[in-house]
């Protein structure tokens, strides 16, 4: 790929404040993107206000909801490149709380595609899906060919919007390509209710980490650091092979892990005694999710940097230094 591509290159990205758009944003900036981010909360903590990174970029403070302000966001901006990233992510919030999440995941998909479709400079979109949107199959892993059949209010909306963002694709001939990703984990998220930063949090208070479910669900976990050179690469194949539309494409390590095996394996890398404390109390999930990055690998010549290992020693040392 060409090393200037992204140099003064407009771009937009919603939910720049969460941990996968924290670091997004960081690897752009570095590559020389003119970086336009939607944020609809002053969220002090996150990656992008703790390095001071939201001051080297343009901010415009709104909702997904608000297709008027998405539209002029794009017009106004000359946006070229659209990283959708914003949503509810939390499934036990999406299970307690289904509206507000089928309003932010669904209705704030439609909306930035319908203001992507009037918005004629925009040569690529890469829409945040996630491996959810399958729901549950027999056969596994899953790979992009699968059907998309959540069931349960988070599956739900990442299974609509994909298929929104394929309509878009396919009917308006739009440059759109989906991502499904494994569960995030890496600095910067303060979801703490997620396994990965509420276990490193525990031990660094000494406290007993907590498992919310049985500690058998698998999982695969994807680092937050290849999650933004994969976004980047694929927005940048997109717009030199407008072929590529419609298409979605897994990112994973193709690493599946129960959750006690993980939560086992921080606490050998932090040297510590502690025992996790497991609540079992997870209901309407998904026991057993892993993706094929087949087509990734094949069509963009696509690699993981860092192993699970690797990159839990990297999200330790974040929180250790943040916590501290």
């Amino acid at each position: 790929m060409d090393s200037n591509f992204w140099r003064d290159r407009r771009v937009f990205v919603t939910g720049a404040t969460g941990m996968l758009g924290g670091w997004l944003v960081r690897r752009l900036h570095s590559q020389g993107a003119s970086i336009v981010c939607l944020t609809r909360d002053w969220v002090p903590q996150c990656e992008l206000a703790r390095t001071e990174l939201i001051e080297e970029v343009t901010v415009v403070r709104g909702d997904v909801e608000d297709r008027d302000l998405l539209e002029r966001t794009l017009g106004e901006y000359e946006i070229e490149t659209v990283f959708h990233l914003a949503a509810q992510t939390i499934v036990t919030i999406a299970n307690r709380n289904p509206i507000s999440t089928f309003e932010t995941n669904v209705r704030g998909t439609w909306n930035i595609l319908e203001a992507c479709r009037r918005s004629p400079k925009i040569g690529a979109i890469v829409l945040a899906s996630s491996d959810k949107a399958y729901g549950e199959h027999k056969v596994l892993p899953y790979s992009e060919d699968m059907a998309l059949q959540g069931r349960h209010p988070y599956d739900v909306s990442k299974s609509c919007s994909d298929l929104i963002a394929q309509s878009y694709a396919k009917t308006f001939k739009m440059p759109v390509t989906i991502t499904r990703c494994g569960n995030f984990y890496g600095g910067g998220d303060l979801n703490w209710n997620r396994v990965v930063p509420g276990t490193i949090r525990s031990v660094i208070r000494g406290q007993r980490p907590i498992i919310r479910s049985d500690g058998a669900y698998v999982r695969d976990y994807f680092y937050v650091e290849d999650a933004a050179k994969a976004y980047m690469l694929l927005a940048e194949a997109l717009t030199c092979k407008p072929e590529l539309s419609g298409q979605a494409f897994n990112f994973s390590n193709e690493n599946q892990i129960g959750v006690l095996d993980l939560v086992n394996l921080i606490l050998r890398k932090m040297d510590s005694n502690l025992s996790p404390e497991i609540q079992n109390q997870t209901t309407n999930e998904i026991r057993h999710q892993y993706l094929s990055s087949k087509r990734a690998r094949a069509l963009l010549k696509w690699t993981p940097e860092f192993t699970l290992e690797q990159g839990l020693e990297r999200t330790i040392a974040w929180y250790q230094e943040v916590l501290k």
